[in-house]
């Protein structure tokens, strides 16, 4: 089963943008949806992620970013407000059931005056 993100795009500093994932397919019993991100040159890292129960960030996105989600559609979401050149990058969503961990193949997110 894919994933398939959306989203992404070019905004200046300051902007916004709302990154969504859905799966392309059935996946059942998922505990936890969220994203990572790198950076170019960057390794991999946390953003967020959200289960039934709590959500979690990343430092670097607190208060800026919210994530959601809708059981009914299998989807995820990502609002990302008051954007900055550092986050620019690829970003990855996941879903992870107890056995398996789905990703999206990445959207670009580009922030640049």
């Amino acid at each position: 089963v894919q994933l398939q993100a959306c989203g992404g795009g070019a905004v200046q500093p300051g902007g916004s943008l709302r990154l969504s994932c859905a799966a392309a397919g059935n996946i059942f019993s998922i505990n936890q949806m969220g994203w990572y991100r790198q950076a170019p040159g960057k390794q991999r890292e946390f953003v967020a992620y959200i289960t039934s129960a709590n959500t979690n960030y990343a430092d670097s996105v607190k208060g800026r970013f919210t994530i959601s989600r809708d059981n009914a559609k299998n989807t995820v979401s990502l609002e990302m407000n008051s954007l900055t050149p550092q986050d620019t990058a690829v970003y990855y969503c996941y879903f992870r059931t107890r056995a398996v961990v789905y990703w999206g193949q990445g959207t670009l997110v580009t922030v640049s005056s």
